[in-house]
């Protein structure tokens, strides 16, 4: 099992791949990392040294905010919206879509399940 900053990588997959599965990285970070590294892309995680692990796992916490701090990052910014009442902090707050998107239908995910109001007519 290969481990990335506390997070497992699955074997199978390509190197690539497998790196969007740490918080913060996607396809580009990913092949921005491997090109920095000198690492083949088409390799899988399993075939990674010990070496290559260490490596990545510092080259991730020098250069770049991934995993906890960047959850801890986004949390900060979005208590930040809530205390100083701006509009995107209060639909935070509300539990509503923050960007721009409509309530009228679709937005059931932020909301919660349907619930019937009593003596509606329809």
């Amino acid at each position: 099992m290969v481990r990335i900053l506390g997070v497992d990588i699955p074997e199978n997959k390509r190197l690539e791949i497998a790196l969007t599965y740490i918080y913060g990285i996607g396809r580009k970070r990913a092949q921005e990392i491997i090109a920095e590294l000198n690492l083949d892309p088409n390799m899988r995680a399993r075939k990674l040294t010990e070496e290559n692990i260490a490596v990545v796992n510092k080259l991730l916490q020098t250069k770049y905010t991934v995993e906890g701090d960047l959850k801890r990052e986004v949390q900060n910014d979005i208590k930040r919206l809530i205390s100083i009442h701006s509009y995107r902090g209060l639909r935070h707050r509300v539990g509503l879509p923050v960007r721009g998107q409509r309530t009228s239908t679709n937005a059931r995910t932020r909301k919660g399940k349907k619930r019937t109001i009593a003596n509606k007519k329809i």
